[in-house]
């Protein structure tokens, strides 16, 4: 499978470049309240925070805030980590942060607009990037305007800020009852900003660039397919007016071909990659109670997954494949070991394919300790700080970053993948090979001219065992090897 430009891509004017650090970052994704308490927050407002580690709920705080994360940067960097992906971080009254009332000010369960300053020094003077959560589709019912709104009616200036198709308005409809306004998945405490409204750009347009010049690296971008199209080219525009190098990406689960011709976003979250490779090394084991027609989990023969592969990569050119945002799981699906049924070894290979596809892998906090929760609130519970953890995959996760590192071509196209066995995938590119068996009980023999080459470290063996003497790969192992010469 090689990534080559989509057939029939429309040409067009492509507004500023993309970004060209994108293809060498590895990024984390941050919960902020669950991620890590540093104790520096002191204003809690009478909040009474949940013990760190209760099981996660959609309502609750347990208080994890900014400087927590700038105590947890030499254990990030510990991992290869280059960019920080935080969820919401803007004044709300859910924990999850989707919920805006003030998209201006950090919320002070987080330590406020400091302590967002404090770890944009922090992570800059690492040689880090950071970006964060826009959700410029809706508010939460706290947003200034909205309360406006509802105090005062149609009188109110801020009547078009939103969709208003019934008087009066009703924030809190009893069950059966219309709310009157438009609003994110019929949900009355996201109302739905009118961004037909030439107010409501500008002040979207100014949350954007006052964020940026306050030092953030980019934005991702909450459900982007629902707001207009020539809204994200003025947003666009304005991005890479203040910096060329931000990154820009959609929340777009599927086909992104019409957001991605240079004229809306840099990459998108690249789901489509990331479900395709956990079905494929879980195989039979695969735990499929999640239902999402954009995500859906099924098992896959390695033909159906190199396929799935050629044709996502396929639809973009090379510049967009290498600004994607590859994840196997986030804060929105179940966690990829709890997709995988606690397997550790298969979390060990789909991470190892995760690595070596062009684009920024991503990994979703706690995925280095096994973390395992389920669908959403489950997937958002704590960081566990202290061992014993039911999977340390630290050291895994260094030596998969570092070899991405040193591959210049992983990082450029990719590799081209091909079928070795049922269960068996070989990918190859200038200057490496690497060969991946899924199966849990059968050894993977080796052709000899496909290991007439050197192993990465002293044994040949990256995951899992390889046996040199004989050419012969384990179950659920995998083996990297450098060209000769």
């Amino acid at each position: 499978m090689g990534p080559e430009a989509c057939k029939g891509m429309v040409e067009t004017q492509r507004i500023g470049r993309f970004p060209s650090w994108v293809a060498e970052a590895v990024v984390y994704q941050i919960f902020p309240d669950r991620f890590r308490r540093s104790g520096r927050v002191e204003a809690q407002q009478g909040l009474a925070l949940q013990p760190w580690g209760t099981d996660p709920a959609e309502q609750g705080f347990q208080g994890g805030d900014l400087y927590g994360v700038i105590d947890a940067l030499d254990h990030l960097q510990g991992l290869g980590v280059t960019c920080l992906y935080l969820t919401p971080v803007f004044r709300s009254a859910a924990n999850h942060r989707y919920h805006a009332y003030d998209y201006f000010e950090v919320d002070p369960l987080l330590g406020g607009n400091a302590a967002l300053d404090a770890l944009i020094a922090a992570v800059h003077q690492r040689g880090m990037r950071l970006i964060l959560d826009g959700v410029f589709n809706h508010c939460g019912r706290g947003f200034w305007a909205f309360h406006h709104l509802l105090e005062n009616g149609d009188r109110s200036p801020y009547r078009d800020w939103f969709h208003v198709h019934q008087w009066p308005l009703r924030p809190y409809p009893r069950k059966g009852q219309d709310c009157g306004y438009s609003c994110w998945w019929n949900d009355p405490a996201l109302p739905k900003f009118n961004h037909d409204h030439a107010p409501v750009q500008e002040y979207l347009l100014a949350v954007g660039r006052h964020w940026l010049e306050r030092g953030i690296d980019g934005w991702r971008l909450d459900v982007p397919d629902e707001v207009p199209a020539a809204f994200w080219m003025e947003f666009r525009r304005m991005v890479k007016a203040v910096n060329p190098e931000a990154w820009i990406v959609g929340e777009i689960w599927g086909d992104a071909r019409s957001w991605l011709q240079g004229e809306h976003f840099d990459g998108v979250m690249n789901y489509r990659l990331g479900w395709s490779s956990l079905c494929w090394v879980a195989g039979t084991r695969l735990r499929r109670s999640y239902r999402n027609p954009m995500y859906p989990l099924r098992p896959l023969e390695t033909e159906a997954l190199l396929e799935i592969w050629a044709e996502t990569q396929g639809w973009y050119v090379p510049e967009v494949n290498r600004c994607q945002l590859n994840l196997l799981d986030s804060h929105d699906v179940p966690r990829a070991l709890h997709t995988l049924k606690g397997d550790g070894q298969a979390l060990a290979l789909a991470m190892l394919l995760l690595m070596l596809q062009p684009g920024a892998p991503c990994l979703y906090y706690g995925t280095e300790v096994g973390l395992e929760g389920g669908p959403e609130p489950g997937c958002r519970e704590a960081m566990p700080w202290e061992a014993p953890w039911p999977h340390d995959l630290r050291k895994l996760i260094l030596t998969l970053t570092k070899i991405r590192q040193q591959v210049e071509a992983v990082r450029d196209r990719g590799l081209l993948w091909q079928a070795y066995t049922p269960d068996g995938l070989m990918g190859r590119a200038p200057g490496v090979v690497v060969v991946v068996n899924r199966s849990r009980r059968k050894a993977l023999p080796l052709e000899s001219h496909d290991v007439a080459q050197v192993g990465w470290d002293t044994d040949g063996a990256l995951i899992g065992t390889y046996q040199e003497a004989r050419h012969t790969l384990g179950p659920q192992s995998a083996v990297l090897f450098k060209a000769l010469g």
